[in-house]
């Protein structure tokens, strides 16, 4: 079992949604991450977008620390 670095995931998230979540081996939550941010960014003039980079953060490093738990 690889381990992943939890900040490292979460940085890749905060950088672009969804990178933590392929860098956690986690391919369809990153793809959906990738997908749902840009919309959200586009249509509510940003304020979902920040939301949806932070949570993506959260998950990603939430995921990495339950891996290595």
């Amino acid at each position: 079992m690889t381990s992943h670095t939890p900040g490292v995931a979460a940085v890749l998230s905060l950088v672009l949604p969804g990178a933590g979540q392929f860098y956690n081996g986690r391919f369809l939550p990153g793809i959906i991450w990738l997908i749902i941010t840009p919309g959200l960014w586009i249509g509510s003039g940003g304020f979902l977008g920040w939301i949806c980079h932070v949570v993506s953060a959260y998950m990603a490093y939430d995921y990495a620390v339950q891996k290595n738990g």
